[in-house]
């Protein structure tokens, strides 16, 4: 299988010995039930400066990794999936070239197979900031993105790294031999 979600997902996590547990916090609630209030429907790009968790890697033999959570866009429609679980969009991994990972609004990335295309782009000899750039440029082309952010981070095959948004405030975390560093990328508008 390669995704499963509402009904089907809860049966087979319980079959694999998963518990069914409520996670829903008394500070969670009590925004929710704020939220119905008005029941709007507004993102509002980077509010707590945090969303997907993409993580890139190059290892000593110059094998490539990547990773992607999410935490989700809030009150949104029952049964939507965003991007983190579609290959392609918020992830994309090819050890001969490089990776690429999605934060942001994943209607957009998912329109763009963004992280896949971040990764053609690369093989097809653009450098890291520069493919993330052309795919945020494709978002700003082709699609409504007003008061929305996306932002694209990506490492090549020789370690490159490069990362492109929509609108400042997109933020990664570059640790190498010589340190961690947090890097704040260069973005389209903001």
């Amino acid at each position: 299988h390669v995704m499963l979600t509402g009904e089907g997902v809860l049966k087979f996590a319980l079959e694999q010995g998963f518990e069914k547990e409520d996670l829903l916090t008394d500070k969670s609630k009590a925004s929710y039930e704020k939220w119905l209030e008005k029941s709007e429907y507004k993102p509002i790009p980077n509010i707590e400066l945090h969303d997907t968790i993409g993580i890139l890697a190059i290892d000593k033999k110059g094998n490539i990794s990547g990773a992607c959570t999410t935490s989700g866009l809030a009150y949104k429609m029952h049964g939507r999936v965003g991007d983190s679980p579609i290959i392609g969009a918020g992830l994309y991994v090819d050890n001969d070239y490089g990776a690429a990972v999605a934060t942001g609004m994943g209607e957009l990335v998912m329109r763009s197979v963004g992280s896949f295309l971040v990764v053609e782009l690369m093989r097809q000899g653009m450098s890291p900031a520069a493919a993330c750039k052309e795919a945020v440029m494709r978002i700003v082309r082709k699609q409504n993105f007003e008061e929305l952010q996306v932002g694209y981070l990506a490492i090549d095959k020789s370690g490159q790294i490069g990362a492109y948004s929509l609108t400042k405030g997109f933020l990664y975390t570059k640790t190498s031999e010589s340190g961690t560093e947090m890097v704040n990328s260069e973005y389209f508008k903001g």
